[in-house]
C-alpha cells in the first residue's frame, strides 16, 4: 500500500501523523510512504530523518493525495484538501464531523473512506486514539486557565493556587472522563479548589476515591451546574459523546451570572462545545470576552505542544495504520471491531449515527455496505 503523510495546514497546527520510526516499520512491512516536505518540522523531525527511515519526500501535497491509497493526518481536511480526496481512498485522522456540516458534506461528496480517530472504540467503551490528546488537553486546561486569570490577560487578577492567608481559585470541571480527570489532577496540584461534575455516579465514586482532598465531586444536573458555574473562577468544559455534538450544558444565561474576569476553557469545542457561548478559536488568537468572561476555545489545544502530542498520538495510531496497510480496508474492519467503529463515512454513505443525527442526514449501518461473517 502507498501511505501518504501530508503537512498539516490548519492554522498553528504543528503536529504530524507519523514519526520516522513509523515510516521504518511500514517500510519493513513492504509499504511505500510519501511524506510532504517539512511535514515533521513543527514537531522536531527533519526531512532527513524521514528520508533515512525510507520515506519518499514529496514537495507537492497534491502528488501525495493523487498517489496514496491511504492518507494519515492529524486534523481534518480543510480548504483545498477537500478537492484532493479521492473515491475509495482511506483517510485516517481526527474528523469531528458533528462540529462541521461543510466538512461532512465535502467528505460525502469525495467518496473517500473516512475513519475517525475519535470514534475508534474498544469493547469497554474507551477511545484509544482520543485518549492521548484528551490527556494532554486536560492537563493544559488548568495551565491556560491560570494564565488567563491574570489581570493583564483580561482575567480576575488572582492566582490559581492562592498563597498562605489568601484563598485559592475555584475550578469547576463539567465531565469526569479523561479530560476532566487530567484537568482535575493539574488544577488540584496547583492548589485550586476543584469541583468535578458528572452524570455517572459510579465515576464520581471512583474520582472521590483517587483525588486529593481539594477535589470534590458533584452530580451533574442543571441546578448543580449553575451553582458551580456561579462560583467558578475557571470553568472547564470536558463533555464528550463519541462522534456526536457535545450537549450545551452551560447556557448563556448561566455564563452571564459568572464572576467578572472568570475564565472558560471548553475542551469539547471541537465537537461544538458544551458551553453555549463558546466558539472555536486558534492558538494565535485564542480568547475573546463575552458577558465579562474570558473564553478560550482553541480547537486543537495539543497542537501547542506538538512534540509531546505527536509522539503520544503516533504511539496509539501506528498499530491501526499498520493493520489497515497490511490487510486493506475491508479485511481490517472485518477483523477489528475497534477500527470498524471508527468508520464514519464510506463512499458517500454516513455510517456513524451521531454524525447523521447532527445534520439530519441519512444513516446507513456499515453492515448494509459490507458483509460481516
Amino acid at each position: 500500500m502507498i501511505i501518504g503523510v501530508p503537512k498539516e495546514i490548519k492554522r498553528m497546527e504543528n503536529r504530524v501523523a507519523l514519526l520516522p520510526a513509523g515510516v521504518s516499520i511500514l517500510r519493513a512491512h513492504g509499504h511505500t510512504v510519501l511524506v510532504e516536505k517539512g511535514a515533521g518540522l513543527g514537531s522536531g523531525f527533519s526531512d532527513e530523518l524521514y528520508r533515512d527511515a525510507g520515506a519518499e519526500i514529496v514537495d507537492d501535497p497534491r502528488e501525495i493525495y493523487a498517489k496514496a491509497d491511504m492518507i494519515v493526518k492529524v486534523k481534518e481536511p480543510i480548504g483545498y484538501e477537500y478537492e484532493l480526496l479521492r473515491r475509495d481512498q482511506i483517510v485516517f485522522t481526527y474528523f469531528h464531523f458533528a462540529a462541521s456540516r461543510e466538512l461532512t458534506e465535502a467528505v460525502i461528496k469525495s467518496g473517500c473512506i473516512a475513519i475517525a480517530y475519535e470514534t475508534v472504540q474498544k469493547d469497554d467503551g474507551s477511545l484509544p486514539l482520543l485518549e492521548p490528546m484528551s490527556e494532554i488537553a486536560g492537563r493544559m486546561a488548568p495551565q491556560e486557565g491560570a494564565k488567563y486569570l491574570e489581570k493583564s490577560m483580561g482575567g480576575r487578577g488572582i492566582l490559581l493556587g492562592g498563597v498562605p492567608g489568601v484563598e485559592p481559585a475555584d475550578v469547576a470541571i463539567i465531565g469526569g472522563g479523561v479530560v476532566g480527570t487530567n484537568a482535575a489532577k493539574i488544577a488540584a496540584g496547583l492548589g485550586a479548589r476543584v469541583t468535578i461534575l458528572d452524570v455517572n455516579l459510579q465515576r464520581l465514586r471512583y474520582l472521590d476515591d483517587i483525588m486529593p482532598k481539594n477535589v470534590v465531586t458533584m452530580a451533574s444536573n442543571e441546578y448543580n451546574i449553575l451553582k458551580a458555574v456561579k462560583r467558578a473562577d475557571v470553568l472547564i468544559g470536558a463533555v464528550l459523546i463519541p462522534g456526536a455534538k457535545a450537549p450545551k450544558l452551560v447556557t448563556k444565561e448561566m455564563v452571564a451570572q459568572m464572576k467578572e474576569g472568570a475564565v472558560i476553557i471548553d475542551v469539547s469545542v471541537d465537537q461544538g462545545g458544551c458551553i453555549e457561548t463558546i466558539r472555536a478559536t486558534t492558538h494565535d488568537d485564542p480568547v475573546y470576552i463575552e458577558y465579562g468572561v474570558v473564553h478560550y476555545g482553541v480547537a486543537n489545544m495539543p497542537g501547542a505542544v506538538p512534540k509531546t502530542s505527536t509522539i503520544a498520538l503516533t504511539n496509539a495510531t501506528l498499530p491501526y495504520i499498520i493493520e489497515l496497510a497490511d490487510k486493506g480496508f475491508e479485511i481490517a474492519i472485518k477483523e477489528n471491531k475497534e477500527l470498524r467503529r471508527g468508520v464514519n463515512i464510506i463512499e458517500g454513505k454516513v455510517t456513524h449515527k451521531g454524525v447523521a443525527d447532527a445534520f439530519g442526514l441519512e444513516y446507513t449501518p456499515i453492515e448494509d455496505l459490507i458483509k460481516f461473517d
